[in-house]
């Protein structure tokens, strides 16, 4: 499921010539890709869920997707502020790094787009409901000139909604 695991290679192998990566500089590649991992494999769960209607069992993943994000950014941000050292001293280190970091993006692209979606489908249920509600309040009448009436703003019941599941 998770397709950083599959892609990810033991970085030992130098090619001849090359300075040899350093520990901190290797140690820094793979806290980072431990959290793109770990968030990666967090997010894939809660599009599942999402997608298959659970999102109650979705939200629970909260905490822990909270978790993760604030070690992927400590991560990130430990990264740049060595980015200089680790161009020089390892670049096949950093531009593997890159790489996985844009299909990590994809990935939550993807999610991003699934909890849009989500959204936007309850967004419209809600909105429909709330349509329905009103016309059964509004009584039924008409202008002199045999057109329906608008109804006055005392005829509109608002639609409490309760955000927790």
């Amino acid at each position: 499921m998770n397709h950083f695991n599959a892609s990810r290679q033991p970085m030992q192998a130098q090619r001849p010539g090359s300075a040899p990566v350093s520990s901190e500089a290797r140690k820094l590649a793979e806290d980072l890709m431990d959290a793109m991992s770990a968030l990666l494999g967090l997010i894939e769960r809660e599009t599942e869920l999402v997608r298959a209607g659970k999102v109650r069992e979705a939200m629970t993943l909260e905490g822990k997707k909270q978790e993760l994000s604030r070690s992927y950014v400590s991560a990130v941000g430990q990264l740049k502020a060595n980015q200089d050292q680790l161009a020089k001293s390892a670049p096949e280190l950093l531009s593997t790094l890159h790489r996985h970091h844009d299909a990590f993006r994809a990935m939550l692209q993807v999610n991003l787009t699934v909890l849009a979606t989500a959204h936007a489908v309850s967004e419209s249920v809600v909105r429909g409901v709330n349509a329905e509600i009103q016309k059964r309040n509004v009584p039924n009448t008409y202008t002199a000139a045999g057109r329906s009436a608008a109804p006055g703003p005392r005829h509109i019941t608002p639609l409490a909604v309760s955000r927790s599941l």
